[in-house]
This record gives C-alpha cells, sequence and structure tokens, in this order.
C-alpha cells in the first residue's frame, strides 16, 4: 500500500488506485466526464495546489533562488492546520490502500508534486 506521486495525464500504473488531482484548474477541452477515462484524475482536490498567485510565481522561476522563494511560499500555504490535516489523512490512508496525487506539470522537479511528495515523507506517508 502506498501513494504514488504521478503527472496527470500518464497511462496508470497497474494497482495506482484512486489519482487524485492537485491542481488549481481542471484540464482544458476535457469533458468532465472524461478525466478519469484520459488518465487525468478520479477526484479534483485543489486543496493541495498551490495558489493562483503562487502558480505564477513558480512558471515564471527561471533560477534555482526564485524556485527556493515558491518552494518556501508553498510549504507555507500547506503549513495551516486544514493543509496539514490532509497530508496527515493522505499519510494515514498510504498505510492501508494505494491511491496517487498529482499535477500536469512535466517535470517533477521543477513542480509543486515534488514538493508535496516531501511534505507527505514528513507525515509518514508510505512513498510508492
Amino acid at each position: 500500500m502506498s501513494v504514488r506521486i504521478v503527472r496527470l495525464g500518464s497511462p496508470r500504473l497497474p494497482g495506482e488506485g484512486l489519482r487524485i488531482g492537485t491542481v488549481r484548474r481542471p484540464p482544458r477541452g476535457v469533458p468532465k466526464h472524461e478525466f478519469a477515462s484520459q488518465d487525468w484524475y478520479d477526484v479534483w482536490y485543489p486543496n493541495l495546489a498551490p495558489s493562483a498567485e503562487l502558480v505564477k510565481q513558480a512558471q515564471a522561476a527561471e533560477t534555482p533562488a526564485e524556485w527556493a522563494t515558491f518552494a518556501r511560499h508553498y510549504r507555507a500555504e500547506m503549513a495551516t492546520p486544514e493543509n496539514k490535516h490532509t497530508l496527515a489523512l493522505l499519510a494515514a490512508l498510504s498505510q492501508h490502500s494505494n491511491f496517487s496525487v498529482g499535477c500536469y506539470c512535466e517535470d517533477e522537479a521543477r513542480c509543486h508534486r515534488s514538493i508535496l511528495r516531501e511534505l507527505l515523507a514528513a507525515h509518514s506517508a508510505r512513498l510508492g
């Protein structure tokens, strides 16, 4: 049992389980009833996505220092009680079931999901 960190829209892996989209907006041009069948996500959970302002900051980050600034701000957003509870819940669920969380970004190293991976690990999630 584990949580996987994935790129939304990529082919699902065997046993991946429920796919949770931690993105600010749904995929463009895809009918809602096709999100799951096209391997985007089964459940949309924008609470774990960076705020709209931070998404813009991440997209504009060109230097390691700019990315570090984004990462610091995203971690601050995830430190709210509501988001800490969500991270703790996902970590606990990863001990008993398979599921995945993800984003659209091509490069995980320059995506909030890399930070989300670290935050889940800090909450003792089983990562696959």
